[in-house]
């Protein structure tokens, strides 16, 4: 599977999962007074969604054909393309 996840994307995926991580663990260790059930829930989906931010590959991404990493691509192609058509 191809890349599809980054940018902003990429970037709320580590920083989100990160925080749903912390978050439900502490709330695992009972530090936070949320429910193991919902707690276990955020360990999960905040793993995910780390893992999909540092893998830069979502299926669900590719499911809805959303594609965030080829803009990143595209712009920097025609920025380099730019640069070499100019004279020196």
């Amino acid at each position: 599977m191809e890349k599809n996840v980054g940018g902003f994307d990429r970037v709320w995926r580590l920083v989100g999962g990160t925080l749903l991580v912390v978050i439900g663990a502490a709330a695992l260790v009972g530090a936070v007074a949320v429910g193991p059930v919902v707690a276990a829930v955020m360990v999960v989906v905040g793993a995910v969604f780390f893992a999909t931010g540092v893998l830069q590959r979502c299926i669900i991404n590719r499911l809805l054909d959303l594609d965030t990493y080829r803009s990143d691509r595209t712009e920097t192609t025609h920025s380099n393309e730019e640069s070499t058509e100019r004279p020196s």
